[in-house]
């Protein structure tokens, strides 16, 4: 038996437009008809899966990334080149594709199962495990139409991993269900993996792509831009997202000379990264001009790996002379929750100086990335203590990095609190 379970040659899908739709009918009988225009979606697409490997697929919005799991599937045909896939074949595509609204989920799930050419009886004999895997209750007899959209995923995902196929391919679907059921569906992934299934998974979340596949596939413009380990291809899309390419990691505990005696030119916006949607403000007198990263000796990384420590270094260049100023740090979550923040007045251990008009001054946090699996955003500032006490801005940057963390092990919430689980050995015995 080959250790391949698919392989992928050349492969291409054009869309064509015609000027009506009746033109479009006569080319589908076959009578000659000059489309419009042809739109490639994917073309020259070459790879192969192994047996029981996990491949993930990411790439923007349009990038040919559901185009390529259809072609796969049957559910579209190529233009050109081939699709070879060695046993059964199970796709969690768009969701509800395939369920007839109403029907209840009992009976979509006896239909879907038999286009997949399950034989009835064995259908019959798994229907309550599907049942309970779902874990949707009495709404497994009621019509999908009533179905929220993790609902319908519950049951296509019960019914497409009933019956281990050889390839399983999931586009999105998992991103709609609870992370609980998430949980549930990777651990079903785990053991069928084990008996040697194979995943293509199709995901916009890269610490999703970085925690369940070992390798993944770049798609960009139709094209396959890039098949390497998935922390790579990871790194590698997250740097095209924001239109930066990310240089040679420096040695570890070193900084870019630019930081150093520099005339602090403005290089904030053009760093790996950086978010255009900042919020900036402060009375002026000071400014921030750029920032660099560093984790694990690697500069500007993305994923960050939970647990390790992460340099954020920003560059201030002052504009006129300003006693003791306080530089500042705050990490939130996407929809604005606070998870952490801390000043050079708070972590610098009392340390001080003023500065003149004209010094560039670069001042270094240091902490460990004790979050979990998730995107969050980094702000830096500068401010004064007025007569009152109270911190002043003079420039603050909220929001305006993007910060990717990957965590290796699943935990529940926002951050990891290092916790620690021993087993006790009993001190005493209750009789009877």
């Amino acid at each position: 038996m080959t250790s391949e379970i698919l392989r992928v040659q050349r492969l291409g899908k054009a869309f064509l437009r015609y000027s009506s739709e009746w033109k479009r009918m006569a080319g589908w009988l076959g009578m000659a008809q000059q489309p419009l225009d042809r739109h490639w979606a994917l073309r020259d697409v070459t790879f192969s899966v192994a047996r029981g490997e996990s491949v993930g697929l990411i790439g923007r919005n349009g990038a040919g990334k559901s185009t390529l799991l259809k072609l796969i599937a049957g559910t579209l045909r190529a233009s050109e080149g081939t699709v070879t896939a060695h046993g059964r074949v199970a796709a969690i595509l768009e969701l509800g594709m395939g369920f007839n609204p109403e029907f209840t989920g009992r009976q979509n799930a006896l239909h879907a199962a038999g286009l997949m050419g399950i034989h009835p009886d064995a259908i019959h004999a798994e229907l309550a495990g599907i049942e309970d895997f779902a874990a949707i209750g009495e709404y497994f007899d009621q019509p999908t139409r009533i179905y929220s959209s993790g609902m319908q995923m519950r049951v296509a995902f019960a019914v497409a991993t009933a019956f281990t196929p050889d390839l399983l391919l999931i586009d999105e679907a998992l991103a709609v269900g609870d992370l609980s059921f998430q949980a549930k569906c990777f651990a079903r992934i785990e053991t069928m993996r084990a008996s040697g299934c194979a995943l293509l998974f199709v995901s916009h979340s890269v610490e999703e792509v970085v925690k369940h596949c070992a390798r993944a596939l770049f798609v960009d413009a139709g094209a396959l831009r890039l098949d390497a380990p998935s922390r790579e291809v990871a790194n590698a899309y997250l740097d095209h997202l924001w239109g930066h390419a990310r240089g040679p990691a420096p040695a570890a505990a070193t900084l870019p000379a630019e930081f150093f005696g520099s005339t602090g030119v403005e290089r904030f916006t053009t760093r790996p990264f950086y978010r255009a949607d900042e919020h900036r403000w402060g009375a002026g007198g000071a400014r921030i001009v750029d920032y660099y990263l560093e984790s694990e000796g690697q500069s500007y990384p993305s994923p960050v790996r939970s647990g390790a420590r992460l340099r954020i270094v920003m560059q201030v260049r002052f504009e006129r002379a300003v006693e003791a100023p306080v530089y500042g740090l705050l990490i939130k979550t996407l929809d604005g929750i606070f998870l952490f923040g801390t000043n050079s007045a708070i972590a610098g251990g009392g340390a001080a100086h003023d500065a003149a008009a004209g010094d560039v001054v670069g001042v270094e946090f240091a902490l460990p990335v004790g979050l979990n699996s998730g995107a969050f955003l980094v702000s830096l500032g500068v401010s004064v203590t007025d007569a009152s006490g109270a911190l002043q801005p003079i420039d603050r940057r909220y929001d305006s990095i993007l910060l990717q963390v990957v965590h290796d092990q699943p935990i529940w919430g926002l951050v990891d609190l290092g916790a620690e689980c021993r087993i006790l050995e009993s001190t005493a015995r209750v009789d009877g």
